[in-house]
């Protein structure tokens, strides 16, 4: 069920100026899916149609690729990952609560949008390194070794997970308290007063 596309027809004189014009940045290397305007993904490297499914297994293999519309060459390599987040949280058992989400929707044209962003892909940084360390001291471990570090391992992640928030928690409020003082300041420069 795997088909290429049919070859593009070629282009007229008039039509291949325009065509270098509209030509999709180049991707240095990368895996280029072209997304069609019926909905379907083409994965360029195999020659062949992939399902939302196979581009996730992508993401799980760290492989590194981009999604670009078939027609204008725009990048919608995002609105793809987005599109299995959803099918994820739809599928069973949620990372986002609704209050979450809710709240990571209310940073959408705030001040801070751009500070939340970087935020929380640090946080999920740290996390994902906490992860690793936890794994690589957990190699070498018998069944019944491993089936202690496994009950362990929750209430710990816990604790360990509470106070990296708790001390992230601190941070922002420092940061905030300081960006306040700075505002204050600016006001000031200018003969405002809060």
């Amino acid at each position: 069920m795997s088909r290429s596309p049919p070859p593009p027809a070629a282009p007229s004189s008039k039509a291949s100026k325009s065509a270098k014009a509209a030509t999709p940045p180049v991707d240095d290397g990368l895996r280029v899916i072209k997304k069609y305007p019926n909905r379907r993904l083409y994965d360029t490297a195999n020659s062949s149609y992939i399902t939302l499914a196979q581009v996730r297994q992508l993401v799980m293999d760290r492989e590194r690729f981009v999604v670009r519309d078939a027609k204008s060459g725009d990048d919608l390599t995002r609105s793809i990952l987005l599109q299995i987040i959803l099918e994820e949280e739809a599928g069973g058992a949620p990372m986002f609560t609704e209050t979450m989400l809710s709240n990571i929707i209310r940073f959408y044209g705030h001040a801070l949008q751009g500070f939340m962003g970087s935020y929380l892909e640090k946080n999920i940084q740290s996390f994902i390194e906490i992860q690793a360390k936890l794994s690589e001291q957990s190699q070498g471990l018998s069944p019944e070794l491993w089936s202690q570090f496994m009950r362990m391992q929750s209430p710990l992640m816990q604790g360990v997970m509470g106070n990296y928030l708790e001390q992230s928690k601190n941070m922002f409020l420092q940061m905030q308290e300081q960006m306040t003082k700075q505002t204050e300041q600016m006001w000031g420069a200018f003969g405002l007063k809060r």
